[in-house]
């Protein structure tokens, strides 16, 4: 099947089940993440998984700011971190010190934790979720934290590989509205999923070969594309918040300080007259009081 060159999300309703969900499918996007860090095969699977369940996950959420999707562990893989924005921006790292002969989520990682934090624009508000890292996969520990909180049950499907990345979320409604067996039916006919399909199928298509009898309805699609946000004004205030000694400091050191922006390699320089700018005592206000 042919990959679409298409990086859309579609959000869907099943009216009959009363479940809602998300279709994603990141190909140029993806292909960014990728061409910042040479990756090998068990770390870009993973990358591309956690980046879909980001975008997913962030877009059941009504917000506008960013989720950002955490992994830190002792493993081969010891630090992975995405983030979608409500903008619909993402972007993502890696990094990993061995091989991973086991590609179970344990065998990756090791011990540690999945965080989940959503930034808010409005007063820089941080709501954080940790989740063990247990079971097989991703969507399992996904999945299991979803159905222990006390948030809506959640069903994820996620794939990919070094072309394109693909997933596809369900939740159920609040209770009052959708009944145990519904969300059991439409669990079910997600279980008959391929990847192949995922990957290379319209999302119409796919909804209707999946969800036909439950009636799907799909919402606008939503482009996704690749965008760091990254800029000389967040290395100032993070040198700033350095400090002036250490600033000064690795700039003694170094001769200048070069901070390189690791999810997308763009590369700051600050000489002295810049971080003697960042330091300067803000000026007296002006003497009109005589």
């Amino acid at each position: 099947m042919s990959h679409m060159s298409a990086d859309l999300l579609r959000r869907f309703m099943l009216e009959r089940a009363h479940v809602r969900g998300g279709w994603l499918h990141l190909d140029q996007s993806w292909q960014e993440v990728l061409a910042r860090a040479e990756y090998p095969a068990f770390v870009k699977n993973v990358l591309g998984e956690a980046l879909t369940a980001a975008v997913l996950l962030s877009a059941t959420i009504k917000h506008e700011g960013a989720l950002i999707l955490q992994i830190r562990g002792n493993g081969p893989i010891h630090l992975l971190v995405v983030q979608a924005t409500a903008q619909g921006t993402v972007r993502g790292l890696a990094h990993w010190n061995r091989d991973a002969t086991d590609t179970s989520l344990p065998g990756l990682f090791g011990e540690g934790h999945i965080a989940i934090t959503l930034e808010t624009h409005r007063n820089n508000e941080r709501y954080q979720s940790l989740i063990p890292l247990e079971g097989e996969s991703l969507t399992a520990a996904l999945e299991a934290y979803f159905s222990r909180s006390e948030q809506l049950p959640t069903r994820l499907w996620l794939v990919s590989d070094g072309t394109a990345a693909a997933g596809i979320l369900l939740q159920r409604l609040p209770r009052e509205l959708a009944s145990d067996e519904d969300w059991q039916r439409a669990s079910l006919l997600l279980d008959t999923l391929t990847a192949p399909e995922l990957l290379g199928m319209k999302p119409e298509d796919l909804l209707y070969r999946l969800f036909h009898e439950e009636e799907p309805r799909l919402f606008d699609p939503k482009p996704i594309r690749f965008h760091c946000g990254c800029g000389h004004d967040k290395v100032e205030n993070m040198l700033r918040s350095l400090g002036q000694t250490d600033a000064e400091a690795l700039l003694e050191e170094q001769g200048k300080i070069v901070i390189t922006c690791e999810f997308c390699n763009a590369s700051y320089t600050l000489d002295a007259v810049d971080v003697g700018r960042l330091f300067k005592p803000a000026m007296p206000a002006s003497d009109t009081l005589h």
